[in-house]
Parts: structure tokens; sequence; C-alpha cells
């Protein structure tokens, strides 16, 4: 499944529901879905880390969605390693990317 393709998935299934919630309380379950990925990084098994990723891309992939975002397009940015130094492995010398 290509990222296109799940961020439509997602927007055949959840699109109205969390339109009519909006954009700001939507925002807020993805928060709280990265809060369950950071205890379950800190806690889990593998399992429950692959359920909290697919939580949290859900979320960001609604968000997407409800702002006309392509989410595909949107990681382009980073096709050819870091946007700010343009070298795959990064070499900024900050420790941002």
């Amino acid at each position: 499944m290509t990222i296109r393709q799940f961020q439509q998935a997602i927007g055949e299934t959840y699109l109205e529901k969390d339109s009519s919630r909006g954009i700001f309380a939507s925002f807020g379950w993805l928060v709280e879905e990265v809060g369950e990925l950071a205890g379950a990084l800190r806690n889990g098994g593998h399992g429950e880390l692959a359920h909290e990723f697919a939580d949290c891309l859900a979320w960001l992939a609604s968000l997407a969605n409800m702002t006309g975002v392509d989410l595909e397009d949107a990681a382009g940015r980073y096709a050819s390693g870091c946007p700010r130094c343009n070298r795959s492995p990064c070499e900024c010398v900050d420790g941002t990317h």
C-alpha cells in the first residue's frame, strides 16, 4: 500500500466523521495517540508499537485529508535526503533536520 492509497482509505473510512469533529479536535486525537506511542516506546512490545504507529499515521492522514494535503507529495520533501543539508545520511551539525 502506498502512502496515497493509505490516505485515501483513511479518507473513505473517516473523513466525514472527522470533518464533523473539526480540525482542532481531531488534532487533539493525534496528540493523544502520540502520547500512547510514547508509552509504547517506553514499555511496549513490537505489536503494541506497530498498533500505536498505525494509529498516529491514521490520524495524520485524516488531518491531511481535512486540510487538502497529499501526504505522498509532502513526503517527497525527503526523497533526496535531508532537506536542510541535502545529504543522506544527514550531516547537519545542530542535530535537527
